[in-house]
């Protein structure tokens, strides 16, 4: 197929291939693959286009998997837990509502849910919960096709330094073709919303990240407010209260799209009305209780472009993070109109894993699409790596190879693996070049 111009969601990264290919099958993705290396065309793979960084841009050949989508087998175990079978492509929305047919789900998500598997799993999509890992961590087993064409199967006991090496890869090792996930029964998911300050929230933390199944807030820059966001895990047969379908409108598409999008627009020409509007927009918050399936709890609908950058930091320094971006803001001209938001991951052991053998603190801050956001998210990240705070992959940062093989132990050994699959660097592009020296 010939190449199209390309851009992701937000806008803020474009591609013009020389080829754009919709493999419908492995056979296809081979011989994708070998048109590629025939013609000394680099490879990159798309999902939905929902990270923020140039991850998926290339002048080469850009594959995406959405016709390699949906669920091939179901593995029951005796504690009601499975082992299901996707191909690469399906994304986390529909796989989630298939699941509930099947009586299982993801044991956790991110607040996103239009990615697909094998992109969320490469950048190291993530969701919120001191027990709970990111979706990489639920990850059972991996296909992927190799620059050659070989389909490579890797486990825990198959492959198993390829497996922490693909399970966060940046698509630089090869094309996930199939994943393995680890699915539990379903459940449902309490969710308790209500207004607080950040004083408050801070001085109760550590005792509510450990006592809340999924504890998150959002902080609203140049106030002391915050919306705490606590979800709590009941059986998939509890009984379902779902917001009512005028409040659901009213509060996660009139105010938190339309009205949000039409406030930044005027405060994008007039910014010195941002503080004013974010202490008016805090205290305005009305708690909120509903229980629903788990995955319609866990993501929500967003329509209003930003650009993003996301920092893990040791849980320990999230107060201090927190308290030295809200000093910064004070001394700076700059005034910002989107929630800083605040999430929490328990520490896993794949190698190129924000979460990697630390409990982990995420801050994520945000910038309107039309609005600058290079000196906000550079005083954010300078004091997120004075605490030796790790980049998110899909999201803005500054960092290059360097300064990431010192937050990774396993840097070198993902580096030795890549070098070993794809040794003619089929799987590059000037951004993962910058990433992976």
């Amino acid at each position: 197929m010939i190449g199209r111009p390309w851009q992701n969601w937000a806008g803020n990264q474009h591609a013009f291939p020389s080829d754009r290919a919709e493999p419908r099958s492995v056979d296809d993705l081979r011989s994708v693959l070998r048109r590629a290396v025939d013609a000394s065309r680099p490879v990159r793979c798309v999902g939905a286009g929902h990270s923020f960084t140039p991850i998926a841009v290339t002048h080469g050949v850009q594959i995406s998997l959405d016709s390699l989508c949906g669920i091939e087998s179901v593995v029951r175990d005796e504690d009601g837990c499975a082992r299901v079978t996707v191909l690469a492509g399906t994304r986390l929305r529909d796989l989630s509502a298939q699941l509930w047919e099947l009586g299982l789900a993801m044991t956790n998500l991110g607040d996103i849910d239009e990615q697909s598997v094998a992109g969320a799993i490469s950048t190291g999509t993530h969701g919120t919960g001191g027990r709970f890992g990111g979706i990489a961590t639920q990850v059972h087993a991996l296909e992927l096709m190799s620059a050659d064409g070989q389909l490579v199967q890797c486990s825990r006991q198959e492959n198993p330094d390829l497996f922490d090496a693909a399970r966060v890869g940046l698509g630089a090792l090869g094309v996930i073709t199939r994943v393995t996930l680890h699915c539990v029964p379903a459940f449902a998911l309490r969710a308790v919303e209500e207004p607080s300050t950040l004083t408050a929230t801070l001085v109760e933390l550590d005792a509510t990240v450990a006592s809340v199944d999924h504890f998150e807030f959002y902080w609203f820059p140049h106030t002391d407010r915050v919306l705490t966001k606590r979800n709590t895990r009941l059986p998939g047969n509890a009984g379902l209260h779902p917001l009512g379908k005028v409040r659901s409108y009213v509060d996660d598409e009139l105010l938190s799209n339309t009205v949000f999008e039409g406030l930044n627009r005027v405060v994008t020409r007039v910014p010195a009305l941002i503080p004013r509007l974010n202490a008016v927009s805090a205290r305005a918050l009305s708690a909120r209780e509903y229980t629903d399936r788990s995955y319609r709890v866990f993501a929500s609908s967003r329509t209003v472009k930003f650009v993003e950058m996301e920092y893990a930091v040791p849980a320990s320094e999230i107060g201090w993070v927190l308290r030295e971006v809200d000093r910064w803001l004070e001394q700076s001209s700059i005034s910002i109109a989107f929630p800083v938001e605040v999430r929490f991951a328990a520490a896993d052991d794949i190698w190129l894993s924000t979460a990697y053998e630390r409990p982990t603190a995420y801050i994520a801050v945000h910038q309107y699409h039309r609005r600058d956001h290079r000196e906000y998210f550079d005083a954010v990240e300078a004091i997120c790596r004075s605490v030796g705070g790790r980049p998110h992959w899909g999201k803005l940062h500054s960092l290059g190879g360097d300064e990431l093989r010192d937050s990774y132990e396993h840097f070198d050994d993902f580096l030795r693996v890549r070098d070993s699959i794809d040794p003619h660097r089929l799987f590059v592009s000037e951004y993962i070049a910058r990433l992976l020296l």
